[in-house]
């Protein structure tokens, strides 16, 4: 029987399993895929403790773990053009992602270009389509200064690609052990912890123009004081707390035209997945904790008969 990687109820690790699970059905405007990799991400784990975003409904338990996958679909529900069995797809799935099938809402779906990997694809529906979102949603003029905070991880790695092939400037916050990533995408390093703000200071003496932020409460808070225009001030990692800030929160399209324009950002090369790490589906754990523990570097993906 397929298998998926489960939570059985809200709360921590020792809530997570390896089920057998029956495939499911695709209902009106949803394709089924078989799934050859899963993206993976901090919402996957923040899901597991019950967060849920502002009018999502809260998941039937079990619950399959993930956001994003890549895969071939195999069968169609009605209402659906544009699909065939055997096309090979990427988007967000309707209820989870760790497991042998998944279904999809056309919505969200998009054709994988045969020049992307499923491993790669399986990278891009959740960060690569914040980071396209929010650069998008910041309309910055080329020349312009952006500082991504958390810029090591899956979201920052592709904000900052996305940011420097729109020909910004792009000071990059993140740990000393990134140093190296953070750099070869283009990006001035400033290290993370309690000083980073003179950090950027020091980098850019005439200041910054925005700051995409991706962490969230203190270091929003600080990234905060960088910028007289607040406008410029997004985040993907503290939306409690933004406005107040008088900033904003990352504005997500989830469409298949977003995805689609993300992987035409990988076929022409101006960004590039960054898959550092790829688990099977039995060690889906694994992979999580590293992402949960805020180790990973790049984007981890759990690949499935691949």
């Amino acid at each position: 029987m397929p298998k998926a990687y489960v939570f059985t109820r809200y709360g921590g690790p020792e809530t997570e399993a390896l089920v057998d699970q029956d495939p499911p059905r695709p209902g009106p405007g949803q394709l089924l895929i078989a799934v050859r990799a899963a993206g993976v991400n901090p919402v996957d784990w923040k899901q597991r403790t019950g967060y849920q975003r502002p009018g999502q409904q809260r998941r039937e338990l079990p619950a399959v773990f993930g956001n994003e996958v890549a895969g071939v679909v195999e069968e169609i529900g009605d209402g659906v053009t544009g699909f065939a069995a055997g096309d090979e797809v990427f988007g967000n799935p309707v209820a989870g992602g760790y497991a042998e099938y998944a279904l999809l809402p056309v919505t969200v779906t998009a054709h994988k270009p045969a020049g992307i990997s499923f491993t790669d694809a399986a990278a891009l529906p959740v960060a690569a389509a914040t980071a396209y979102d929010g650069i998008r949603q910041l309309d910055l003029p080329a020349g312009a200064t952006l500082v991504v905070t958390g810029a090591g991880g899956g979201v920052g790695v592709a904000a900052v690609q996305i940011a420097r092939a729109e020909g910004l400037h792009v000071i990059g916050v993140a740990s000393a052990a990134k140093k190296d990533l953070v750099e070869s995408l283009g990006a001035v390093h400033v290290p993370s912890g309690p000083d980073f703000v003179a950090g950027v200071r020091a980098v850019a003496p005439d200041g910054v123009d925005a700051v995409y932020d991706l962490v969230g409460g203190e270091v929003l808070e600080a990234a905060a004081e960088l910028l007289t225009d607040r406008t410029g001030l997004i985040t993907a990692g503290g939306k409690d707390i933004v406005a107040r800030l008088g900033g904003s929160p990352v504005v997500r399209a989830r469409s298949a035209a977003v995805l689609d324009a993300v992987a035409e950002l990988v076929v022409n090369g101006s960004l590039k997945p960054l898959v550092t790490g790829t688990f099977p589906l039995e060690r889906a754990a694994e992979a999580l904790r590293t992402v949960e523990e805020g180790h990973a570097r790049g984007k981890l993906v759990i690949e499935i008969g691949i």
